[in-house]
């Protein structure tokens, strides 16, 4: 019985010819891809977009924490550094691209997200 329904299945496709089932495959790559996309590759442009908005948005006066951990305040903006005050007499130069966060006013150091 079973050596019957064997020899009644189909044939393998020949001649490049497209085997059955072939569109379940390629269907399931493009399921998996647009998973993949929402997962990692959507929420991460968008942190990104996040964080060049707020390094544009960077003005004097502003408390940050940078990315060494640095806590400081804004001195002063230029186009691609900030010069930011991390003590009395201290100033200090970093690209705008080290500032990780803007401590908002009121904010102490343990509602900083880490």
């Amino acid at each position: 019985m079973f050596i019957q329904q064997m020899a009644m299945a189909a044939p393998p496709a020949a001649n490049g010819a497209e085997a059955p089932g072939g569109g379940f495959t390629i269907g399931w790559l493009v399921f998996m891809a647009a998973i993949f996309y929402f997962v990692m590759i959507r929420p991460q442009q968008r942190r990104e977009k996040e964080r060049k908005a707020m390094i544009a948005a960077v003005k004097s006066g502003e408390r940050v924490v940078l990315s060494s951990g640095i806590i400081g305040q804004i001195a002063n903006v230029k186009e691609k550094t900030v010069i930011v005050s991390i003590a009395e007499n201290t100033k200090i130069e970093v690209l705008k691209t080290a500032v990780a966060q803007i401590i908002e006013k009121g904010e102490t150091l343990e509602d900083v997200k880490s």
